[in-house]
């Protein structure tokens, strides 16, 4: 032996963390969370009224969401989560650049409905099955990392496009965060994003070929995080399950509750006296908070049960609601930022780690495909129906009392979740 030491390598695993970072960052975080600075120009230039700047997300989830998010399991299994992601980066890029030159009401809704479909293809679903193929042990924590981009997109985001609006109009501020998002993600996509961890001929969080361990394929320590893998469950068995149906619907109501807020905040301060810019700062300020939700979460979830966190925090969400009836008031509009974004900091990052921990990861891809298209007809529901109650009344006041009874519901709908019991490493149950 020639007593050199061995060099040791970064696990790639943390590059793919890297690439649904950037992922979550521009494909998720800057369209979900800055998409809404331009709903005053919608209304101001194209006459649109508050229902019609989110029905086109309403119209694009039940008109292409739904059914190819019902596929999206199937084909990331099928192809692999890489290719799904390009395509969804593709679709999304040139809706943005398309939308600069929209004249009609039409014409925003087709676009919004190819946004969406880009939003299925390379958002929550497929960066979600791309962190759980490569970690098992340190999945909470790849999860979190790979979700402050989420939030970082967030927090950027409503600051550049109220920056670009301001200095070249919004029309070519859409065009230039497409391009943006085509420059970036499709290099990334090619160059970096791998599918499994097999493709480089390794096992999850880095532990070398099963053959070259002396385990079966597929053999490796079971982890603590998630159902023992003879316990995994196919998705027929799932969706019969009390769990998965708790899940689903405690999701659907707090994610749609967090997306009537976040679509209509930015219109709702306005409306009370801000001025467009202290707006956007406040909307920066709720989506920074987020980030300490998304790293203490990490590591909370790999340490204690999951199902209880996501109660705690949706709990949180549905009580910051009703601070809004105060929102006259400076400090009541930057607590409720603080409470409510670092609560929604969890919020999806916590379902793959739910359902991994009461199904297992063997259909996970397919079981979060049902999840996800279930609580997207909150996540783009709710803030069509906060738009209607604000048309009819002129006021908000009415939707944020739903959406806190939503959030507070649904932390009890997760509360009752049942995980099996988990084995830990050794074989043992851990009750």
């Amino acid at each position: 032996m020639s007593g050199t030491p061995q060099k040791r390598t970064i696990f790639y695993g943390w590059w793919i963390v890297a690439a649904a970072f950037l992922n979550l960052f521009l494909a998720v975080g800057v369209i979900f969370y800055g998409f809404p600075v331009f709903y005053s120009a919608f209304v101001k230039y194209l006459g649109f009224t508050r229902a019609q700047v989110t029905q086109g997300f309403l119209f694009g989830f039940l008109f292409a969401g739904l059914p190819f998010g019902l596929l999206a399991g199937a084909v990331i299994d099928r192809i692999g989560v890489r290719w799904v992601i390009l395509s969804g980066v593709v679709l999304s890029g040139t809706s943005l650049l398309l939308m600069g030159s929209i004249t009609k009401l039409w014409q925003y809704e087709m676009l919004c409905i190819m946004q969406v479909l880009g939003y299925v293809l390379a958002g929550p679903i497929s960066n979600q099955v791309l962190i759980t193929r490569w970690f098992r042990a340190r999945r909470g924590r790849a999860m979190g990392y790979a979700y402050l981009g989420l939030g970082l997109g967030g927090v950027v985001s409503p600051l550049l496009v109220d920056f670009l609006i301001r200095t070249i109009g919004w029309r070519h501020a859409l065009e230039a965060i497409g391009l943006l998002i085509l420059a970036v993600l499709i290099p990334v996509g090619i160059w970096i994003t791998r599918s499994t961890p097999a493709d480089l001929g390794l096992d999850p969080d880095g532990i070398a070929s099963s053959h070259a361990s002396g385990n079966p394929p597929g053999n490796a320590p079971v982890s603590v995080t998630e159902a023992p893998v003879s316990a995994s469950k196919g998705v027929a068995a799932a969706v019969r399950t009390a769990n998965f149906w708790l899940i689903l619907v405690g999701a659907t109501l707090v994610i749609g509750a967090v997306g009537a807020v976040i679509q209509h905040f930015i219109l709702f301060l306005k409306d009370q006296g801000y001025s467009g810019t202290t707006a956007t700062r406040f909307s920066t300020a709720l989506l920074a908070s987020s980030l300490g939700g998304r790293v203490l979460v990490g590591y909370l979830a790999d340490r204690f049960q999951k199902k209880n966190l996501m109660a705690l925090f949706y709990l949180l969400i549905g009580a910051s609601i009703l601070m809004l009836s105060a929102a006259h008031q400076p400090v009541a509009i930057w607590a409720f930022a603080v409470i409510f974004g670092f609560s929604m900091g969890a919020d999806y990052m916590l379902i793959p780690l739910v359902v991994a921990e009461c199904f297992g990861a063997a259909s996970l891809g397919k079981l979060l495909a049902l999840i996800i298209m279930g609580y997207s007809l909150g996540q783009w529901g709710a803030p069509w129906i906060a738009g209607a109650i604000f048309d009819a009344h002129h006021s908000y006041e009415l939707a944020w009392k739903i959406m806190a009874a939503a959030g507070l519901l649904g932390a009890g709908v997760i509360y009752a979740v049942r995980p099996p019991p988990r084995q830990n490493s050794f074989g043992r149950t851990n009750n």
